[in-house]
């Protein structure tokens, strides 16, 4: 699915030409971390992991969320869902504020809004048999009685492609990929609208990968789900999104569909990305982008454009002033006084 704004339309924030069809709206999300010092434990910094990201996600689209380890991706993801409180900003799920639901409106939203863990293992209670696990859910918003969740369970266990009988076995009875597979049976069982994928095939086999990306796409399109995926891995993501957001030290670089992304990817970093995917090729060769220099810290980020430290591109005005998040083309948004020119 493909979002289109006017040139006229454009502004700081890619949510300028909401529409009707928008299941989450988040605008200019900040989730800082307090750093707390010296003998009173005063807050004498601040670890800014999100720092002014904004984004849509349509009915039945996935929009993907790259970047490299510690740019925010995941606090954003978890933010998002109200696991972290956020610190500034504006979280629209289907015209309800996410930030300011009160506990009883955040325990009905999260029945829509439910999550899959990166590590498949930690995110499951090893002394409790997975089909217990799967219908916690149901049990915590008193959905069905006893013999309806144990149906329940066992279609989604179905659904997701395990046996139905191995419900009564514990976590460590199975493999990694098996174990990822729970992990989704869980957020199902609840008939979510949206799901937020945190990298949820990064700790499996390159084989189970694959087969855990075409059951969420098998799932999106039997189901009507919207995923906010996230991932370092820019080829799982291609294979899995509609649109890709990419994120750098807490804000967000570039923001277009997929296709566009690949084929015109218009912020240096994006660029450098994308130069490191392989090609099953050995007679294509690709240029390499090698970046210099650490990531910053999220501490103590640059000013200006915070990649301009490892940026090939940069000029003074990338050191002084901040890049504004604008439209430079027809859905292709771009954080970058440059953009485009390499």
């Amino acid at each position: 699915m493909t979002q289109i704004y006017s040139t006229s339309e454009a502004s700081q924030s890619p949510n300028s030409a909401r529409r009707n069809d928008d299941l989450l709206v988040v605008e200019d999300l900040k989730k800082y971390f307090p750093v707390k010092g010296g003998i009173l434990r005063r807050t004498v910094a601040q670890v800014k992991a999100v720092d002014g990201v904004s984004f849509t996600i349509k009915r039945g689209e996935t929009l993907g969320l790259v970047g490299e380890s510690g740019c925010g991706k995941s606090t954003t993801g978890r933010t998002v869902l109200r696991l972290l409180n956020a610190t500034e900003g504006k979280v629209n799920f289907e015209g309800k504020d996410v930030l300011k639901a009160s506990n009883r409106e955040m325990k009905a939203l999260r029945r829509d809004m439910q999550i899959v863990f990166q590590d498949p293992y930690a995110s499951l209670d090893p002394r409790i048999i997975v089909g217990e696990s799967i219908a916690e859910g149901l049990k915590i918003h008193g959905i069905g009685n006893a013999s309806e969740q144990r149906d329940r369970v066992r279609e989604v266990m179905l659904k997701v492609g395990l046996r139905p009988e191995l419900t009564r076995r514990f976590p460590h009875e199975f493999s990694g990929g098996q174990r990822q597979r729970i992990g989704i049976a869980r957020a199902l069982i609840m008939e979510p609208k949206l799901i937020v994928c945190d990298e949820p095939v990064s700790a499996l086999d390159v084989s189970i990968q694959s087969q855990v990306l075409n059951l969420l796409k098998q799932l999106q399109r039997e189901l009507g789900l919207t995923y906010l995926f996230i991932a370092h891995n820019l080829s799982v993501v291609e294979h899995i999104s509609d649109r890709v957001g990419v994120m750098y030290l807490g804000k967000m670089a570039e923001l277009a569909t997929r296709d566009e992304l690949f084929r015109n990817p218009m912020h240096p970093y994006t660029k450098a990305l994308m130069s490191a995917i392989p090609i099953p090729d050995p007679t294509v060769r690709r240029e390499r982008i090698i970046l210099q220099g650490d990531v910053p810290s999220p501490l103590n980020p640059p000013s200006g454009c915070r990649f301009h430290p490892r940026c090939w591109l940069a000029k003074e005005i990338c050191k002084e002033v901040d890049p504004p998040f604008e439209e430079k083309v027809p859905a292709h948004w771009v954080a970058c006084h440059f953009a485009g020119e390499f």
